[in-house]
């Protein structure tokens, strides 16, 4: 019987390392799925934002401009003064275009989310969320939970939702969305 090489045994550590990461790196649980009917924001909004994602140590920035009547969410964003992304949801479908170089973790269906989460107000959230999910509002701060766990809060400046900031952190994905609205 042949001992095993160095190769040998390398190549079965390595294989050891890479499943042992594998099996303790769980998959990203799913997102909510929220979708909310555009008229259950209450009313017509036509607002232009700055937005910056923080994850992993990095920083994205986007310029966005949302309008929403009780039909349509429209919303347009804007990288260095260049299209890159829009979004159009009707209370049915989304419909999104993407510039190619646009990162692949950023998709319309998220986005949508976080907007619907961050200024739809909280009793429409709470009848559309499913089981062992909920949300409360207690003065500028919003909370997330899922199974008691919290999974995103969300810190505004003054109301309306839309007006000035608001800072999403988004706890089980690991990010974090400041929202400025211009004046």
């Amino acid at each position: 019987m042949r001992r095993p090489s160095w190769l040998d045994r390398a190549s079965l550590f390595a294989a050891a390392l890479l499943l042992t990461a594998c099996a303790a790196t769980p998959p990203a649980p799913a997102r909510l799925g929220l979708r909310l009917a555009p008229a259950a924001l209450g009313e017509a909004i036509s607002v232009q934002q700055h937005l910056t994602v923080e994850r992993d140590g990095k920083t994205n920035d986007l310029d966005a401009a949302l309008e929403v009547d009780e039909k349509r969410i429209n919303l347009v964003g804007l990288a260095l003064g260049m299209r890159v992304l829009s979004l159009d949801y009707d209370g049915r479908e989304i419909s999104e275009w993407r510039h190619p170089m646009l990162p692949s973790q950023v998709k319309a269906a998220d986005v949508l989310e976080d907007l619907q989460l961050t200024l739809w107000p909280v009793a429409a959230i709470a009848q559309a969320l499913p089981a062992g999910w909920t949300i409360e509002e207690a003065g500028l701060r919003r909370t997330l939970r899922r199974e008691g766990e919290v999974v995103a809060t969300i810190d505004y400046s003054g109301t309306p939702r839309w007006q000035g900031k608001a800072v999403l952190d988004n706890v089980r994905y690991k990010y974090r969305l400041t929202v400025v609205s211009a004046e």
